[in-house]
């Protein structure tokens, strides 16, 4: 019965102004996300997003297409928001995203993931692949961040 964390950090080359609105269109989360995992919001958009709000997402996990739903629980721009799953794949899934400024005219984006795997213990077998692909998915996104705020 583990909760595992995974940390990521990446330095965005705009101030936080113009960064955490990016992340705070719920929309763009789709842009950010590697295109193998299907994921699309079901939740009409555009979300307001703010303490409370509820998302409902479609992805799909090794070819099986599951619902995911997430609430912000915690919204404090343009410094932090955080959002937790109520239901999906894993059995806890709680995403902290933290906005920075360098006091260099760059953002320092973090992103701290609590997750807890399904069937535990049992699943924590699974903790070697579900971390790689955890990995994964914020390697593109991290790409993806750098690709598209070098572009701005």
């Amino acid at each position: 019965m583990a909760e595992y964390v995974y940390e990521s950090e990446i330095e965005v080359p705009k101030p936080r102004e113009e960064v955490f609105p990016f992340f705070a269109k719920a929309e763009n989360l789709e842009t950010i996300t590697p295109p193998n995992l299907g994921f699309r919001i079901i939740t009409p958009l555009p979300i307001d997003m703010r303490e409370g709000t509820l998302i409902d997402y479609q992805i799909s996990l090794h070819g099986i297409p599951m619902k995911w739903r997430t609430k912000i629980t915690r919204w404090d721009p343009p410094y932090e928001f955080e959002d937790t799953q109520l239901s999906g794949p894993y059995k806890q899934w709680i995403h902290r995203h933290t906005f920075v400024d360098t006091g260099r005219g760059t953002t320092l984006m973090k992103d701290v993931v609590k997750y807890r795997l399904p069937m535990e213990p049992l699943g924590d077998v699974m903790q070697w692949l579900i971390g790689r692909e955890i990995q994964g998915i914020f390697d593109f996104r991290t790409s993806t961040i750098e690709r598209l705020f070098k572009e701005c």
